[in-house]
């Protein structure tokens, strides 16, 4: 029997590049009773699962402490608001220090590049003090050094401890070099002189680097913040405040914190629901949007489920509270949205796997590069042409771009994903739609809307269309058969007027018997009316034969022992189905569907939504066998579907997507939720995968070119040829721009919308 498991969510601070998330997961990984541990460095946050007998959650915050980095406390029994708002308050104290940081560093880079730029004038250095000028930019650099700088120094110290390498280690060792040489040269100018080697200061190049990657942290931690903005906007939705009816009738506003389970809330005209519950009184319409993505608001009467945070529209209606806290469906998203964004997508394997090893493997060719330039370059020459040419390999190799290039792309997607009614459970399921050729689609509940509804009134001739509804909707409101639900439903559409029916009696598996208004009305199927010996006209005969043959359900109506008209019944396909198939069909994927209904009615189905293939009397058991079928044929197939029986097929197929409307267990076994009944949402998610896709796969071309074009520049393999060196400085500015420009690439799924 395996252990059982727990899993803990840790915020964590000082992480500066792919390759430290990289360490810390080894160290969360190495802790006795981890089983699995995935550091996201986008998101700032780890996700360990863990044996709790094993290890706790003190255990695995001093294995991130250990490995160098802090853990931003979680204060116990908070709301996920009043936590995001902690944490998003110490991010932003960390972005204040960091400008702070950035500004210093820029205006003591912009006095000491004009002063070192002194050196190339000779006329001008004739009249300047050589040593007063080098001392004097020594001065300036300091505190750009040991202010500005320092965290890059301690977090590199930090690594070395624990024999690891990463990005703040390359960013030290080359800029620490250049100042360490700059300093030697200031102090003991002639050590470098008497062996015929100019002693050059460049307290240029390691103000610069530093102010540069300074900017460049300061405008990556601007984009991830808006990356993650679609989390702050579903937290900032909830209500602060519910009117609550005390006993004795009187209402008081109260906190939403102190909302409890059987409370009744009452709900103004305009005003947010409070939290998730049941109306008990009052009619209005709801904007459930932020919740469906649906932009017509939803008409809610008592026994209706309304949801926390969604806005109330006209009318004034109760309703009793059966959810709250971190059980309410706005809740459940915002987690929902958490943990994908989290998550790891199979594509970002490569990606990690190359930073892992990336910063060592630079700091070898570094080394390398140093060693052949003063082994080649001029005497005179060598020392400062080796130190330049290892100073720009160290500063242009720094792997945030593909740390980033990943996770920052499903950050977006998955909080736009949530805008448009998409739920995605992780980030491997939002990859994996994007190569789905193949949509089954179960007919009930997705085609078509689930629920039996008239689709023809047929009265027989003679009788007047209203009168004869009027009849019918007086038998069926007593009855609780599916079938005379929607017959009542029906008759609300045509208005028609309330009648008393008495003597009501139902016939089990036949229909239903009443007198209204004196008149004996039977309402059932065809051995109802023959019990009773009524017999079809010609004409009435010839409709029901119709309609049987477009597979609908007939009712047959008789009154006073003769036949009165015709009812025709269907599960009705919503009035989405066609054109999001037609949809699907245009992006090149199959659409099949599949039901239990006999062949007949499959085909008047599919026929009707333009669908050419399908499954037919396919029992629930059978569901998950008809995905392997497809998957035989060397298909990526996605299932969608909404009730228990589709649970083992979602999960069988290559992606499950259950209709929002569905049950807890299908959602469970599916990859995506669609919040909305409505095949539409298919396209919406299968469109976010592909673009999201696309922007991941453009991401780590850059990161991967940019990383194999600027090492061998910057180690000088171009001088040979053309005589070109990459400056230190434009190496620090080329990889600040390099991580600035896959947040900015991935913050274009921004813009994504559902067509």
């Amino acid at each position: 029997m395996e252990p059982t498991t727990k899993t803990e969510t840790l915020d964590i601070e000082g992480m500066t590049c792919a390759s430290c998330a990289a360490f810390v997961e080894k160290s969360l990984t190495r802790t006795p009773g981890v089983q699995r541990a995935v550091v996201n460095f986008a998101t700032e946050k780890a996700t360990i699962d863990y044996v709790p007998t094993q290890a706790s959650p003190t255990s695995l915050k001093e294995a991130v402490v250990n490995a160098g980095y802090g853990v931003i406390e979680r204060v116990p029994d908070t709301s996920a608001a009043e936590r995001n708002a902690e944490i998003d308050r110490q991010k932003a104290l960390a972005y204040l220090k960091l400008k702070q940081r950035f500004w210093v560093a820029a205006g003591l880079a912009l006095l000491i590049m004009p002063l070192s730029m002194l050196m190339l004038w000779p006329a001008l250095m004739q009249q300047v003090n050589m040593q007063w000028l080098n001392y004097s930019l020594l001065l300036l650099t300091l505190p750009v050094l040991f202010y500005s700088g320092r965290e890059f120094y301690s977090s590199a110290w930090n690594g070395f401890k624990h024999r690891a390498a990463n990005m703040d280690t390359l960013i030290a060792v080359g800029t620490g070099a250049a100042f360490l040489y700059s300093l030697a040269a200031t102090i003991v100018p002639g050590f470098f002189m008497r062996r015929g080697i100019m002693p050059e200061v460049y307290y240029d190049t390691t103000a610069t680097i530093i102010a540069l990657i300074l900017l460049g942290k300061v405008l990556e931690l601007r984009a991830k913040t808006q990356t993650s903005a679609a989390i702050r906007a579903l937290i900032g939705l909830q209500a602060k405040t519910a009117c609550v009816v005390r006993p004795g009738g009187q209402e008081v506003d109260v906190p939403i914190e102190q909302v409890q389970l059987g409370d009744l809330i009452v709900v103004r005209p305009g005003e947010k629901v409070a939290t998730d519950g049941l109306v008990t009184e009052g009619h209005s319409a709801v904007d459930e949007a932020m919740l469906t993505g649906e932009s017509l608001p939803v008409d809610k009467k008592p026994g209706d489920a309304v949801f926390g945070a969604t806005l109330n529209k006209t009318g004034s209606f109760r309703f009793q509270v059966t959810k709250v806290g971190a059980d309410t469906m706005l809740a459940q998203i915002v987690k929902l949205v958490e943990d994908a964004q989290g998550s790891r997508a199979p594509i970002q394997r490569l990606a990690d796997k190359v930073s892992a090893i990336f910063v060592p493997t630079v700091v070898v060719i570094a080394i390398l590069t140093f060693v052949v330039w003063f082994d080649l370059a001029p005497v005179e020459a060598r020392l400062p042409l080796a130190l330049v040419n290892f100073v720009a390999v160290l500063i242009i190799a720094c792997p945030c771009a593909l740390g980033l290039a990943t996770p920052t792309a499903i950050m977006v997607a998955t909080g736009k994903g949530a805008e448009h009614g998409v739920l995605i459970r992780n980030a491997e399921a939002l990859e994996k739609a994007h190569q789905v050729n193949t949509v089954l689609l179960d007919k009930t509940g997705t085609i078509t809307r689930g629920e039996p509804a008239v689709t023809d009134f047929v009265p027989a001739a003679g009788q007047d269309a209203t009168a004869l509804l009027e009849l019918v909707a007086a038998v069926e409101r007593q009855s609780e058969h599916p079938l005379a639900e929607a017959v009542v439903r029906y008759a609300e559409t045509q208005q028609v007027a309330a009648l008393p029916a008495t003597a009501f009696r139902a016939v089990e598996g036949k229909g239903a018997v009443a007198t209204i208004s004196g008149q004996a009305v039977l309402v059932g199927n065809l051995r109802l009316l023959n019990e009773a010996g009524v017999r079809l006209t010609p004409a009435l005969e010839q409709q029901a034969q119709q309609l049987l043959a477009q597979a609908k359900t007939v009712l047959y109506v008789a009154t006073e022992g003769q036949a009165a008209g015709l009812i025709g019944v269907a599960d009705t396909v919503r009035e989405s189905s066609a054109a999001a198939i037609q949809r699907l069909q245009a992006m090149g994927i199959e659409v099949v569907m599949m039901t239990g209904d006999n062949p007949q009615t499959a085909a008047q189905v599919a026929g009707q939504v333009g669908i050419k293939r399908y499954f037919a009397e396919v029992l629930p058991q059978d569901k998950a066998s008809k995905v392997k079928e497809l998957q035989a044929e060397g298909r990526t197939v996605a299932m969608v579907g909404d009730g228990i029986n589709d649970a083992p097929a979602l999960a069988q197929a290559d992606i499950g997507l259950a209709m929002g409307a569905g049950t807890d267990v299908a959602m469970e076994a599916a990859g995506i939720t669609l919040m909305r009944s409505d095949l539409s949402g298919v396209v919406t998610a299968i469109e976010l995968s592909r673009q999201t896709i696309r922007t991941i796969k453009q991401n780590l071309f850059f990161a991967f070119i940019y990383n194999t074009l600027g090492i061998p520049v910057a180690a000088g393999l171009l001088y040979p040829f053309f005589g070109i060196l990459l400056s230190p400085m434009l190496a620090a500015g080329a990889m600040a721009l390099s991580s600035v420009s896959v947040l900015t690439n991935s913050l274009r799924l921004r813009s994504f919308s559902h067509r």
